[in-house]
């Protein structure tokens, strides 16, 4: 290396330096304000939840707008949602339910939302996951809802008819699936275990790469891959946690049979969010068993000017053959217009239950 160029490197490097000591004094004064902050609402009686998703919204939103690059908005918003996880965790390290054990998509969705500092609690079933919350063991629940390739999850919608727990938020995960396994050949690979979600998302890559593998379906993508860590000539299909926490090598990636696959997770909890300025209000409501019934409950959305972006149907557990409706509006119940409209929903509706509103998520 020539002087001239190690010169020049040495320059830039003090001045990494020096700007690496300004960041940890700014950071470090970014929590003693965060603490500030926790004292000042302990004195005055809302210490209850030290969380707060709209708050969060508000500055991750603001950090994308005064964000002048090269770094993305998706790099500095990890960042700060690292910074607001520790920061967090010197009042109090909040506990997160998901579905386990460890090395789960779930985990995935958990850590994004919340920052690595946060205190993770895998559970064996979305059941416990919803119970552990309600029970307060933990102080939130971040569960999937939906995937864009396989549809809703219909034991989390079964479960959010009647928990008392309120979505506070949402994380969107673009899901890429990898087989893992110890074997160096796809030609030695007799059985593949995965979660069945995941093998009807990879189901024609499997069709066409092990087409006389069996398919065994387990709990989690994580427990397939504990499987195939200690079975010889089997394979797992998980995401990049699973393949790190297991240390499975990817046999094959990307082998989703969707380009864009990706799983909507919503969080739950205790409390409700308050309005973040660019928010969502989910819903469940039913018809009444009348012709044109549904029409009419739809309505005031339109009528008040509120947009729909998700109606889901599935069978309601009590009576047959009849249904109940999962329902996405954007805005907050706070604002005037969807306000205005879900007052006129519970006049038409058989039944209804705002299930909580929430900021849109943070990319």
């Amino acid at each position: 290396m020539s002087d001239e160029l190690q010169q020049k490197l040495s320059i830039v490097r003090a001045e990494i330096d020096a700007i690496d000591a300004q960041l940890i004094e700014l950071l470090n004064r970014r929590a003693k304000c965060a603490q500030q902050v926790g004292e000042i609402k302990a004195s005055h009686g809302d210490a209850g939840y030290i969380y707060r998703p709209e708050r969060e919204a508000q500055v991750l939103r603001r950090i994308q707008e005064i964000n002048p690059g090269p770094l993305s908005n998706e790099s500095v918003t990890w960042f700060f949602r690292e910074v607001m996880s520790a920061c967090l965790s010197l009042e109090q390290a909040l506990g997160i339910a998901f579905l386990g054990p460890l090395g789960t998509f779930s985990e995935s969705a958990a850590t994004k939302h919340f920052g690595h500092a946060a205190r993770l609690m895998p559970q064996v079933s979305i059941d416990d996951v919803f119970r552990e919350v309600e029970a307060s063991h933990a102080d939130y629940a971040v569960v999937p809802i939906e995937n864009s390739t396989e549809g809703a999850i219909g034991r989390t919608l079964d479960l959010l008819l009647t928990t008392p727990l309120k979505i506070c938020g949402e994380v969107v995960l673009r899901i890429h699936q990898h087989l893992l396994s110890s074997e160096t050949s796809l030609g030695n690979i007799s059985k593949v275990y995965s979660h069945a979600q995941s093998l009807a998302q990879c189901h024609e890559w499997l069709n066409r790469s092990l087409p006389n593998a069996q398919r065994i379906p387990v709990a989690s993508n994580a427990q397939a891959a504990q499987c195939a860590a200690a079975e010889a000539g089997t394979a797992a299909i998980a995401g990049e946690a699973a393949a790190e926490r297991y240390q499975l090598p990817k046999l094959a990636s990307s082998i989703e049979d969707e380009p864009n696959n990706t799983t909507r997770f919503v969080v739950l909890g205790r409390q409700e969010a308050r309005p973040s300025g660019r928010d969502k209000t989910s819903l469940i409501m039913s018809a009444h068993n009348r012709t044109g019934a549904l029409g009419k409950l739809l309505a005031p959305f339109s009528e008040s000017g509120v947009s729909m972006t998700r109606l889901e149907s599935r069978p309601a557990r009590h009576t047959l053959w009849e249904y109940v409706f999962f329902v996405d509006i954007e805005g907050h119940r706070e604002d005037p217009a969807v306000a205005t409209a879900l007052a006129e929903l519970g006049q038409r509706a058989a039944y209804l239950k705002v299930m909580g509103s929430y900021p849109v998520t943070v990319y």
